[in-house]
Order: C-alpha cells, then structure tokens, then sequence
C-alpha cells in the first residue's frame, strides 16, 4: 500500500489576544491507501486540529503535508477547494443534510459544484445511494429518514465524488448502538475497496472497529497502534422492530 497521507513535523499555533495555544507540536504520521483509522483524544488533545489540516479545511503554522503525493500545506483557498471537492469526502456529527431536498438532491450536490452535467450527476447520485443500501430511499426528504438512514445519505455524499478519502468527525455521535455498528459495517467495507477512512471518535467501542488507533494528547501523538479490528456485525431487529415494520 502506498502512503496517501504524509504529515511531518506539523505544528498548529492559535493566538487568542495575547495567549498563544499550541493545538498540534510535532505531529508526523503517514496514513496508507485503504487504512481505517480512527483519531481518539479527550477535548483540547489535538484530534479536531489534526482533523482540519487533513481535510484541507486549516493550515499548518509549520511543517509539510503530503496529501496523495502533493504538498498541499501552502495551497491557495481555491487550489485547497477543488482537492477538498475531488479528493476528500466529509461525514459529520449532525448529518449536514438540507432538509427541504430529497436524499437524491443532497447527494448531488458535490457534483453540482464541480460543474457534472446534470444526466451524470444524476447516475452517480443514484449509484452512490445505492451502494449505502438507499436505492428505494431517493425521494425521502431527511426528515422522513431515520438517523441512520440520514447518515448513510451523508455518506453516499462524501462518497459521489469517488475521493480517496473519507474524513468522519463524530458520525456515531447521534446514532443508537445498532445503528452505529451498520455505519462501521459501511466503514469497514469502504476500507476493503481501498477508500481511506480516518474518524474521529471519543468511543472506545466505536474504535475498536478500526484497524489502526491514533491517540492524540496534548497537541502530540501519544500511541499509534495497529491491531485486528472488531469485525461490524449489525444484529437482527428487535421484534418491536419488525412489527412496526410489517
């Protein structure tokens, strides 16, 4: 595997009035083509820092960052732009999904950005759903969407624009224990078809499905450790469920 992600030495300094906050001192790491890592750390330890520079959402004060063998630290806004609209696809907390647009419309909107005639916009939006298993689900506005349907449509969105990588801050966060472990299924299935996955998470139980654990403390890595990740094996409805179902 080659490495997609190649920090080095990376330092992120914030002046607050006249207090200096060092959010990252020294961070170098390298992050292989299709690893599913996941970045843990209490608040202020550097995770979200370390988050936004990857994603090309923040710079470093200093040190060089190599995003699939470019050096994309000191990129112009527009230049960072198109490598975050081609190259990375966003998951978040809260789902980011607009809620007067179907799940169809909402996965679109990458390409609408990046210019997709309509006719391959709308291929690609529907084979993106599809894949998240939402294939029946176009028409159904967010709010007639569970949450994890709703975060399977904000997946199917980072992933229509085939980026190399899938940045996921939090994505379990509003999500019940069964349905978090169908979006780790999709992580995990993600990372076997070479899709890099890097997902901040303060629960150890949703880490444990990844196969490598970053531990940020202080601005600093503390342990990066590889491991056999917990395979995702989504449990069968409960009854009530089924019922409601049926």
């Amino acid at each position: 595997m080659s490495d997609l992600i190649s920090l080095e030495d990376i330092h992120k300094i914030y002046q607050m009035g006249d207090v200096e906050v060092r959010a990252l001192r020294g961070v170098s790491l390298t992050i292989n083509q299709g690893d599913f890592v996941a970045v843990m750390g209490a608040s202020g330890s550097g995770k979200s820092t370390l988050m936004n520079i990857i994603g090309c959402l923040d710079r470093p004060t200093r040190g060089a960052y190599h995003l699939n063998g470019r050096e994309v630290s000191m990129l112009a806004r527009n230049e960072l732009a198109e490598i975050r609209n081609r190259t990375l696809g966003f998951v978040f907390q809260n789902f980011n999904l607009l809620a007067r647009t179907n799940a169809l419309e909402n996965v679109e909107l990458p390409l609408i950005y990046a210019g997709v005639p309509t006719r391959e916009r709308i291929k690609r939006a529907v084979a993106s759903l599809e894949r998240v298993g939402l294939g029946d689900r176009l028409d159904h506005h967010p709010s007639q969407l569970s949450g994890g349907q709703q975060q399977r449509v904000a997946i199917a969105r980072a992933l229509v624009s085939s980026p190399k990588v899938i940045l996921a801050d939090e994505p379990t966060g509003n999500l019940d224990s069964r349905t978090s472990v169908e979006v780790m299924a999709l992580f995990q299935e993600l990372g076997t078809s070479g899709i890099t996955v890097v997902l901040v998470t303060h629960e150890p139980d949703i880490a444990a499905y990844a196969s490598r654990v970053i531990q940020m403390r202080d601005g600093r890595v503390a342990s990066d450790q590889r491991r056999q990740p917990v395979r995702a094996v989504v449990p069968p409805p409960l009854e009530e469920d089924v019922e409601v179902a049926s």
